[in-house]
């Protein structure tokens, strides 16, 4: 390794003499790499467990995309960064807060300070909600790139530092709800490592369509996981140090009859407290509704008109498929959330179920009647943390002997391996 490049949040990053690509498997469930390894469809995966670093890590609590996300690009918990899901309410004027544009974010990211100290870096995401805020601070006039593959026909180099994306990959734009927005993130990469110029430092992030849609071993996800597969040993042949990772997991939250496990908390509390007293946020809300009809398996709740929060706490606790009840201060001292942007109360459903507001809030028709997979809850923490390259012995001791986060990936990609 050369001398360090850039330090960010306690972490000197070096800059990578070798190609450094990180791949965030959106919902990459460790099940799903365990049913693909059964099914004997993953190769370059599984040498990369063998040869290289194979462990679980934490991802942070919610369990959703864009805390994740900001929490991999800035080596930091949310109460760092200052993202904590999509939305949150303003007590003050009673309004959801959008939380996925780059304003709120608290810290620079790994990509931005590495490129200020000289480094090539691109930036790819799935979905465009992930770009703006990945991409805050990263001068795309030197030769860094970052854009989205659901925007990849509207590409400029003034905002993306790449015009022509589909020409320069390929191919056409995929459909939003579609494995082939994920593929296509993992070929432009691949183009950028076989240009004569290729990034010291690349950010791949996926999309969770499948993984929502489709169980471990069902043929879809294993269909998807062997081109993925294809693709991070591509990534390897040209030389790359691949890190993978998940921002959350994934779990079913239906009943053996297929029928939908889900709390809605905000009925439920009206009912109790009466209507306008509490009002319940989902901050796994999206542009994709399809993927999971805006249903989580973690909420916040706002009381309001002296509404007592620890008789509110006392009630929910008693929920059926309810596993933790937590105060603001608490929460964000137990999961390092943001407390000024938390709400009074946070929910998590157990491991079957999930949560949301009132059942008139939450328009299922996108699942088709399919079986329900959703994130945001404890049951969802647990994710694939791989290398292709052995740990030096200093990282190796740290993986043995401390919990690994899915945020510590780009350290130990970039800083720990042989």
């Amino acid at each position: 390794m050369s001398a360090p490049a850039a330090e960010l949040n306690g972490i000197a990053y070096t800059k990578p003499e070798r190609p450094v690509v990180v791949v965030c498997v959106d919902g990459g469930d460790p099940a799903y790499f365990e049913a693909a390894s059964a099914a004997g469809v993953i190769p370059n995966t599984e040498r990369f467990m063998r040869e290289g670093f194979n462990g679980i890590a934490h991802c942070v609590i919610p369990s959703f995309t864009c805390p994740n996300n900001m929490s991999i690009a800035t080596g930091s918990p949310p109460k760092v960064h200052g993202i904590s899901g999509n939305f949150y309410l303003d007590p003050a004027t009673g309004e959801e807060v959008v939380m996925t544009g780059p304003e709120l974010m608290r810290s620079r990211t790994i990509f931005d300070v590495v490129a200020s100290a000289g480094a090539k870096v691109v930036v790819i995401t799935a979905k465009d909600k992930l770009r703006k805020q990945l991409g805050k601070g990263l001068d795309v006039s030197s030769g860094n790139v970052c854009f989205s593959s659901q925007h990849a026909d509207q590409c400029t180099l003034a905002e993306n530092g790449i015009e022509n994306a589909l020409d320069f990959v390929g191919q056409p734009l995929p459909d939003m709800y579609s494995d082939a927005l994920s593929l296509f993130v993992m070929d432009a990469g691949i183009r950028f490592l076989e240009s004569e110029t290729p990034p010291n430092l690349m950010y791949l992030s996926l999309t969770d369509f499948v993984q929502h849609k489709y169980a471990p071993d069902h043929k879809e996800a294993l269909a998807f996981y062997k081109a993925l597969d294809e693709r991070f040993g591509r990534l390897e042949a040209l030389g790359a140090t691949v890190g993978l990772v998940a921002d959350h997991g994934m779990k079913d939250k239906c009943d053996a009859d297929g029928d939908y496990n889900i709390v809605f908390l905000q009925d439920l509390l009206d009912q109790q407290f009466g209507a306008g007293n509490t009002t319940v946020i989902c901050p796994i809300t999206d542009a994709f509704v399809g993927h999971h009809g805006a249903l989580g398996s973690f909420v916040r709740v706002y009381c309001f008109n002296e509404t007592d929060v620890s008789e509110v706490i006392g009630f929910i606790r008693e929920i059926e498929g309810i596993e933790e009840v937590l105060g603001r201060s608490e929460a964000a001292a137990r999961y390092d959330l943001p407390e000024d942007v938390e709400g009074d109360i946070v929910v998590i459903s157990g491991e079957a179920y999930c949560v949301g507001k009132g059942a008139k809030d939450h328009d299922l028709a996108g699942l088709n009647g399919e079986r329900l997979r959703t994130h945001g809850g404890l049951s969802e923490r647990d994710v694939p943390f791989i290398l292709n390259r052995p740990l030096n012995p200093g990282y190796a001791a740290r993986a043995e002997t401390e919990q690994l986060k899915n945020y510590q990936i780009f350290d130990f990609a970039v800083n720990g391996t042989a």
